[in-house]
């Protein structure tokens, strides 16, 4: 055997000593920690004021009654009687402040009380009263025997490193493998679940009544199932989960869930020492890839297209990165199209070469306006005995991603600033919402399909969805959420009782999947697409709405220009490529004068025919005269 495989022997070997050791000190790194938690808890700001204030207090009436026990001395020596005023009047002074000094030294300790030392300084000053006289005994002996004299010292030296050991080995997280196939950690948990700890130990937790059975380990880590008396139920026993936790000795971190058993009087206990999704690689994106995979069960997670979903997550849950999968499959295909609405710009940039995007206030009304009325045109064509039109590529399945629902419903608040002499003043913004959820309960079937991501998932007045949009949602996702609150208003108000308490999961990566009645609470590990996987799929074509549509065609699958020049924007286009511009052009070159003129021929929402006069006059193609009329920009020679 040479030196690598000896180094490797004693490893194995010393590791596998420490995790069977580490079980026997976690409650005592457990009750330091929690020690340590209460006391940097209760140093704050206000307790130090307070203490302060109390050792001024305490010292200034320490000195009040060392002045008066001498006033009351000198008193004394001054008159043998002692029924003298000055000496009475001495005694009662000096029982005065006596009186004080011991209300002041009450109050100073309820204040150190209040402010305690950091649990360290605790064990320094501990460890300084033995380990000091037993250097000082070990000097002295050592003087005495005319030799060198240890053991006072080494006693204390051992002392210390038993305390540091003891925490050292208390907060390893053991590793290493047994035989049974279990971590140490799941060794040490097994053998608490299982009855013969349990029953003895469960009175002083306030759990008498309730019976385990042994753990079995499953992919997903540890289950047991408890048995109830008549005084249980699943839920109360559910709110005795800190008391369960104690009883276990669990990590704080480990995520437990107690739910309902197979009968009334039974519930299970589950501990997540484990994922299933460990090993399975879920980075980047292909073509038919799964969303994620379920942490319990190991199986894929797919999420179909052409259900409206809601997707929520606290900032840095990885909602961003969960999300671009379902986005990438949503505009793979002939017959699916894109379009992501994105306040906050960052999203949005990564689509544009296979999305429609629309980030300003402007971009966002305008695509909603043409999304209802393809919505509309769509209806009118379901033909009967169907409840969704057939999408084809003339005719694509349009996905709408909503990202940062709060900054749109801000957006659609936004005041309107009414015009003056001729001019038209901006939009309704709140046409925005209006379109928004209309999309939402009408557009199923026209095959436009609403996906509403925020990160913060309230229905008040700051909140990031819109009620009348939540109650369309079929498919509910949430990662890391911040409340349970917010956990309710992802999954409904039953999600405490049933275990949809996304407030509790890890970040990042991490998501529940609602999706109908028999959907189970599992966590999910969700796949994770980086913008520069985004920015590396292949373009696609973006949809743009038309009025008139030649036979067959419904798309124009090539982007608007950017900045129209004068040569392009004076001339109506022909029908097949005709675009809003081309609409109101026409319509002032067939006689509409006004901006209500120019809505009543075209049908173009308010704001929008706004836009594009002020971008036609600037080109010169079209002019006003001095009373706000619009007429050709020809005529202006």
């Amino acid at each position: 055997m040479d030196w690598k495989q000896a180094w490797s022997t004693t490893t194995t070997t010393t590791n596998t000593a420490l995790d069977a050791l580490a079980p026997m000190c976690a409650p005592f790194a457990a009750r330091w920690d929690r020690e340590a938690e209460r006391r940097a808890q209760m140093r704050t700001p206000e307790n130090l004021k307070a203490l302060m204030a109390a050792q001024r207090e305490h010292n200034s009436s320490r000195s009040t009654a060392v002045m008066a026990r001498n006033q009351r001395s000198a008193a004394r020596k001054a008159s043998n009687n002692p029924l003298s005023a000055t000496r009475r009047a001495a005694r009662t002074a000096h029982k005065a402040a006596r009186q004080h000094h011991s209300q002041a030294r009450d109050g100073l300790k309820a204040a150190r009380k209040n402010y305690p030392a950091t649990l360290t300084a605790r064990a320094v000053q501990a460890h300084a009263v033995h380990a000091v006289p037993s250097g000082l005994a070990s000097w002295l002996m050592s003087e005495a025997a005319g030799g060198l004299t240890l053991w006072p010292t080494s006693v204390s030296a051992g002392l210390i490193g038993l305390n540091v050991a003891g925490l050292w080995l208390g907060r390893r997280q053991p590793s290493v493998r047994l035989d049974d196939g279990m971590t140490a950690e799941e060794r040490r948990l097994a053998s608490r679940l299982d009855p013969s700890f349990w029953v003895p130990n469960a009175d002083a937790r306030g759990l008498s009544g309730t019976v385990t059975t042994p753990a079995k380990l499953t992919p997903a880590g540890l289950v047991s199932h408890v048995r109830l008396d008549g005084r249980w139920t699943p839920k109360t026993f559910r709110a005795k989960a800190d008391e369960i936790r104690a009883l276990l000795g669990a990590r704080t971190d480990l995520r437990m869930e107690i739910t309902s058993g197979s009968h009334g009087d039974r519930a299970t206990i589950t501990l997540r020492t484990r994922s299933a999704a460990d090993g399975i690689d879920l980075n980047g994106w292909t073509p038919g890839d799964p969303w994620g995979v379920d942490t319990v069960t190991g199986e894929p997670v797919m999420v179909p297209l052409g259900r409206r979903m809601l997707i929520a997550g606290t900032s840095g849950s990885g909602k961003s990165w969960s999300t671009r999968a379902l986005l990438a499959e949503a505009s793979e295909a002939p017959d699916h199209r894109l379009v992501v609405i994105d306040p906050k710009r960052v999203e949005a940039i990564n689509w544009e070469h296979r999305a429609r995007t629309a980030i300003t206030i402007d971009d966002v009304l305008e695509v909603s306006d043409e999304l209802v009325a393809e919505m509309h045109e769509r209806l009118a064509l379901v033909p009967r005995g169907r409840d969704t039109i057939e999408i084809s590529e003339e005719r694509p399945r349009i996905t709408v991603f909503v990202d940062e629902g709060a900054e749109v419903i801000t957006m659609a608040r936004k005041k309107r600033a009414k015009g003056s002499d001729g001019e038209p003043g901006e939009p309704d913004w709140s046409q925005i919402m209006e379109n928004l959820g209309t999309l939402a309960r009408m557009a199923r079937a026209a095959e436009i399909i609403l996906i509403w991501a925020t990160q913060k998932p309230t229905m008040d007045a700051k909140g990031g969805i819109d009620p009348q949009i939540s109650a369309q949602i079929t498919y509910r996702a949430a990662l890391a959420l911040s409340t349970s609150g917010e956990s309710r208003v992802v999954f409904g108000e039953d999600a405490t009782e049933k275990g949809w308490h996304a407030h509790e999961l890890p970040m990042p990566g991490v998501a529940m999947l609602r999706s109908g009645p028999k959907a189970k609470p599992h966590p999910i590990s969700t796949r994770a697409f980086s913008p520069a996987d985004v920015i590396a799929l292949p373009d696609r074509p973006i949809w743009h709405r038309e009025s008139s549509r030649p036979t067959g065609k419904t798309l124009r699958l090539v982007k608007e220009p950017t900045t129209p020049t004068p040569a392009t924007a004076s001339a109506p286009a022909p029908a097949g490529a005709e675009t809003n511009r081309d609409r109101v052009l026409r319509a002032v070159h067939n006689g509409a004068r006004t901006l209500r003129d120019i809505t009543d021929q075209t049908g173009i929402n308010k704001g929008t025919v706004s836009r594009e006069i002020k971008t036609l006059t600037s080109t010169g193609a079209l002019r006003k005269t001095d009373d706000g009329m619009l007429l050709p920009g020809q005529q202006a020679a």
